[in-house]
């Protein structure tokens, strides 16, 4: 299992759901990718896109500066 930290801080939607979607693609089973946003749209858009994987994901962290998603590669195949 790895953890994968992704700075998407600055990025307006949609390009924080398309950057999280294209770095799930590589990642197994058990991995993790952290997510880190400052759009307040991403905490609609990123758990509709993890939705759509079957992946999972919760939200850690969530303030006026910005939210971080933790999501689980799971094996959906």
């Amino acid at each position: 299992m790895t953890r994968t930290t992704l700075d998407l801080t600055g990025l307006k939607c949609p390009l924080p759901a398309l950057k999280t979607r294209k770095a799930l693609k590589p990642l197994t089973a058990g991995d993790q990718l952290e997510v880190h946003c400052t759009d307040p749209l991403s905490v609609i858009d990123i758990p509709n896109l993890i939705r759509e994987t079957g992946d999972k994901v919760e939200i850690t962290e969530r303030n006026d500066v910005r939210i971080v998603f933790l999501i689980e590669k799971t094996d959906n195949t």
